[in-house]
Parts: structure tokens; sequence; C-alpha cells
């Protein structure tokens, strides 16, 4: 069982603020930093870091205020292939896809993050069930 549903069987499931396609755009989120594949969370930042957006991502990780980042700054970081992974999860367009990261990803970092250093291992699990329980059940 992999994070996603681990939180999702955690939370009895949700059921709002969910994408046309069905999914929760938090959720979704939470997959992709903790996606092997992109390097987890510490991979995602750095891919940000990479892409010019270093202090961007350090405001989201770090106690105080969150800078913006732009859809097409998100497309650009993350490319379009993980653009159209998210999108389809969600049943939306990448374009839309890209519009809900640029929303949601600086909070979920920014939760995920709350003493300004990256959770280990269980911590994002936990961090992330505690995320989705405040966002959906508050």
């Amino acid at each position: 069982m992999g994070l996603f549903d681990q939180i999702l069987s955690a939370t009895g499931g949700l059921s709002d603020q969910q994408g046309e396609g069905g999914s929760s755009p938090f959720g979704a989120i939470l997959q992709l930093v903790n996606n092997p594949q992109t390097g987890g969370i510490s991979g995602i930042l750095q891919s940000f870091e990479a892409g010019g957006m270093g202090e961007v991502v350090k405001s989201w990780v770090s106690t105080g205020q969150n800078q913006s980042i732009s859809a097409e700054q998100i497309q650009s970081v993350l490319g379009s292939e993980q653009i159209k992974n998210f999108a389809s999860q969600l049943g939306i367009d990448p374009d839309q896809a890209s519009a809900r990261l640029a929303e949601y990803l600086p909070q979920v970092i920014d939760k995920l993050t709350p003493n300004g250093t990256l959770p280990e291992g269980g911590d994002l699990l936990a961090q992330g069930m505690n995320l989705l329980k405040g966002k959906f059940f508050a």
C-alpha cells in the first residue's frame, strides 16, 4: 500500500474538493512529493532550486510567508510529463493541473515542513494525513 492509499484509508477517503476525475488535489500532490521517481520532497525542492526558484521554495519550507509561483513556472520546473501525470490523476487538462499545483504545492510543502525542516520517512505519512484531515475534516 502506497503513501496515498494509506492516507486515504486513514481519512476514510475524500469526497470534498476533488478534481473532476475524483481525486483530491492535495492527495495527488502528496503522491507527487512522495514519488521515488521525483526524489521525494527533497528531489522536488532540488528541481525548483535548479530551475531558478530556490528562494521561492525556501519560503515554502521556512516558517515565514510563502512566496507564490505561477502555473508557467510550475510547468517549466516540473516538465510536461509530470504535469500530464498529475492532470490525469485529477481528470483535468494540463493547464488546469499547472494552476492547481501553483495554488496548492506551496501549501502542501509548507505544511509538511512546519519547523523549517524536511520530514523523514514516516513523518511524511503522519504529516500528510494531518494535512488532509485538517483540510477536509476541519
